[in-house]
């Protein structure tokens, strides 16, 4: 899952989405050292990347995309279902967007300096550019990919993928919309994120 889906999953509070969000950057990152809420989040994050990776509708989805991109499919489809996600928003979330986009947003921008770099500048653009309002749009979605594949080193014809976007949407919003309750329910099952935690260190 992409950024939102992981702060929406995450519990409520700023500790909880900086681990949430702190799995997508936390390379050379001393996780021992991260607060406990961090930590805990950090754990939820990478439990939602190997449920999502092994879902079927989520292999499905990658699955339509030609040769030339199904290497950048993931990245299309985590972007393409947090696209869904504020489609549906009222359909999967009790809690109205906008005040959650906006403590989301402040809780973010006031824990930038416990943040890695990486994370410190993408969290910095996120909140002044207000990303999450721009993947309503097909055309800003496509934009957003095109700079990600812009910034890989290797030779690829990876932009101009929302054209394959487009063609496949129908059914990729079908996916999606048969991936993200399982998604929510094993989230649930996850149970709160200390617990979590507390069973991983017993455990471990």
């Amino acid at each position: 899952m992409n950024f939102l889906a992981h702060l929406v999953l995450a519990e409520d509070n700023a500790e909880a989405r900086v681990g949430n969000l702190l799995g997508d950057f936390c390379h050379g990152v001393d996780v021992s050292a991260l607060p406990p809420a961090v930590y805990a989040g950090l754990l939820r994050h990478r439990a939602i990347d190997r449920f999502t990776d092994a879902a079927s509708e989520v292999r499905a989805a990658k699955a339509l995309f030609s040769a030339q991109r199904r290497r950048f499919a993931p990245v299309m489809v985590d972007v393409l279902f947090d696209h869904f996600l504020l489609l549906h928003w009222q359909r999967f979330e009790q809690r109205p967007y906008a005040p959650l986009c906006q403590q989301i947003y402040q809780d973010l921008w006031q824990q930038r300096a416990m943040m890695p770099p990486a994370m410190a500048a993408t969290v910095t653009s996120i909140v002044q550019h207000d990303w999450f309002a721009s993947y309503r749009s097909l055309a800003d979605i496509g934009l957003a990919l095109d700079r990600i594949a812009g910034r890989i080193r290797f030779a690829n014809q990876f932009s101009g993928s929302i054209e394959e976007i487009r063609l496949h949407y129908s059914e990729l919003n079908q996916l999606f919309l048969q991936f993200y309750p399982q998604l929510q329910a094993y989230v649930q099952q996850l149970g709160p994120e200390q617990t979590a935690l507390a069973t991983s260190t017993a455990s471990g």
